[in-house]
């Protein structure tokens, strides 16, 4: 950041890892633009699965990406998103300058709940003054239909334990007559949907955010086909809550699901035992009004009720995040717009992801500003997946928009 004209760049410690801080001041005056990314990134487990070394970044041509794309993990998530905001920074300032003032702030602990952030930003309020946040750690419907993100989902996470003998058993002496932590835990957890796929915790749609009909037909007019979405998947057909299109259901509606599950013997070969203790961890996707905290809550309560006589079990919250929303009237959503569409030609779809950046609330909670998700990255890249990819042309496109962001944002602010 030096290298490229910045006035200030260094390595800030915290009590987990260090946030890189960078800023340029034109002139006290103009507006600022505070943009957020990550340096951290996603473990490449499992990684059999990858084609190429996950940190050997290769551009290889794909159907999706004729022109190519770069994998390696983070390629997408966040560091090739993040490296075009240096990009951009610096190709206005060898050309056209820049219209804002302009500060970075890039963390190292997204991916794990970005737990000393906030202590951080906290600690930091004046170096960190600006008028709006920008954010490239989301995506776009397609290269052809652009969007620009307006709603994130909320989380909630936690790890479970389903305590039972103190030993592993064997499964011919004891079966029947001692309760199995796993056979127990599985039902626990599939009680947790009623057959229309709805949560059956109580009290946890209470606090629903419900769009409107004309909002829904709104959101019904992204291009979007069920064929090509289970062709991508692989999967025979989409399964959620009754009464929701499957865009619906991976957007605008709360969700609960299981992670990943584990106990008793799982080794080569066959060991009859009843295991003494079962683990899951299970998350759920929070939408506009629901309190991660109040969410936390309700699910430790029931989860903790709905235990059978035989077993004890243990509910260990983790990271929780607030949902968050940008209106599409305010003057950063429209110099995004006006900048989408500049680059692209069309003008861009808003849309809410069902994904989670829980630092995007609490941005506006410390910092009073509301941030601009503007990411160009696409759902088949495969982010936290094994050959995460980032296409070279939506690499370039953000490069291109992003200094028109600057442009429209300076002018719609005088």
């Amino acid at each position: 950041m030096i290298k490229i004209g910045l006035d200030k760049a260094e390595v800030i410690a915290t009590k987990g890892h260090p946030v890189v801080y960078a800023e340029k001041i034109i002139d006290p005056i103009l507006p600022t633009v505070l943009i957020y990314g990550h340096y951290d990134v996603q473990p490449a487990d499992p990684l059999d699965l990858w084609n190429t070394a996950p940190f050997e970044p290769v551009i290889k041509k794909t159907e999706i990406h004729p022109e190519g794309a770069i994998f390696a993990r983070g390629a997408c998530d966040d560091k090739g998103q993040m490296f075009m905001h240096v990009k951009a920074v610096e190709a206005m300032l060898k050309t056209t300058g820049l219209p804002c003032n302009v500060k970075f702030m890039i963390e190292g602990e997204e991916e794990v709940g970005s737990e000393n952030l906030e202590a951080f930003i906290k600690a930091n309020k004046g170096k960190l003054s600006a008028d709006v946040i920008l954010v490239s750690d989301t995506g776009m419907l397609s290269n052809e239909t652009p969007s620009v993100t307006v709603g994130l989902r909320g989380l909630s996470y936690f790890e479970v334990e389903v305590i039972g003998p103190n030993r592993d058993l064997h499964s011919g002496l004891y079966g029947g007559a001692v309760a199995n932590p796993c056979n127990v835990l599985c039902d626990m957890i599939s009680s947790l949907h009623d057959a229309d796929r709805k949560i059956t915790i109580p009290g946890f749609y209470d606090d629903v955010f419900e769009l409107s009909k004309e909002e829904r037909a709104e959101m019904a007019k992204a291009p979007f086909s069920e064929e090509k979405y289970c062709k991508a998947l692989n999967i025979p057909a989409t399964v959620g809550e009754k009464g929701y299109s499957t865009m619906e259901r991976a957007t605008i509606r709360p969700t609960l699901d299981v992670n990943g599950m584990w106990g008793g013997y799982t080794g080569v070969g066959a060991k009859t035992v009843i295991p003494s203790a079962a683990y899951a961890k299970i998350s759920m996707r929070l939408v506009p009004n629901q309190d991660p905290n109040k969410i936390t809550q309700l699910f430790q309560k029931h989860f903790e009720s709905i235990a059978p006589a035989g077993v004890r079990v243990v509910v260990k919250p983790h990271h929780a995040g607030q949902p968050a929303m940008t209106p599409t009237d305010s003057i950063e959503f429209k110099a995004a717009s006006m900048a989408v569409e500049e680059s692209f030609g069309k003008k861009p779809i808003p849309i809410r992801s069902g994904g989670s950046i829980p630092i995007v609330a609490m941005f506006e909670q410390v910092l009073g500003l509301k941030t601009i998700l503007l990411g160009f990255g696409l759902d088949s890249d495969s982010i936290h997946s094994p050959n995460e990819h980032y296409g070279v042309f939506n690499y370039f496109k953000g490069i291109e928009t992003i200094p028109l962001f600057y442009k429209h944002y300076a002018q719609l602010k005088k």
